[in-house]
């Protein structure tokens, strides 16, 4: 399961916005609990990015989702519908990397504080961080054995890899310090 979602990760086009997958099937809902929907503004309206939830309280996903009036969705299978498992929370903190470059995507990396926790049901769960050394739509996590181990910043719509891929490993003193502060 986990090389099919690489591979959709690899089949969606630059700074794709949660739209079409292709290629792809179905998942069985909720079997990606930790998954997020974030919700922004900008000046060309609104826009929409992965993430993945990394605490009860926090969301992990790309910098260039940064705008205003962002909200994290969770507990979704289909956006598009209302569904009695989705938590909608507003974000009280966008914390993009300081060293995000918007110019050559490098640190494109950025914890969401939620202004409440997450309540945690079997269609929400955090999911693990790699303590140790060590694709989806933009912001979405690229995943191995149940641990985040990525962030996809830009897919390409031919298939061959990512332009830009965040390694988490590489953030953990920034996301663990950053966590720890709030």
């Amino acid at each position: 399961m986990q090389p099919l979602l690489l591979l959709l990760a690899f089949l969606l086009p630059p700074r794709a916005e949660a739209g079409e997958i292709i290629g792809g099937h179905e998942a069985k809902p909720h079997s990606r609990p930790y998954m997020a929907l974030v919700q922004f503004l900008v000046k060309e309206g609104r826009k929409m990015c992965g993430g993945a939830l990394v605490g009860e309280d926090f969301v992990l996903t790309a910098a260039h989702c940064l705008g205003s009036s962002i909200s994290v969705t969770l507990g979704a299978h289909n956006i598009q519908k209302q569904e009695r498992t989705q938590q909608v929370i507003p974000v009280r903190r966008a914390i993009p990397h300081p060293g995000y470059d918007p110019n050559n995507i490098s640190n494109d990396i950025m914890l969401l504080e939620l202004a409440r926790k997450a309540k945690q049901t079997a269609a929400v769960k955090p999911l693990s961080l790699p303590w140790g050394k060590a694709q989806g739509d933009s912001g979405g996590p690229l995943m191995c054995k149940n641990v985040i181990q990525g962030i996809v910043s830009y897919g390409r719509s031919d298939g061959s890899p990512p332009r830009a891929y965040t390694k988490v490993s590489s953030f953990l003193p920034w996301i663990k310090k950053t966590m720890k502060s709030l």
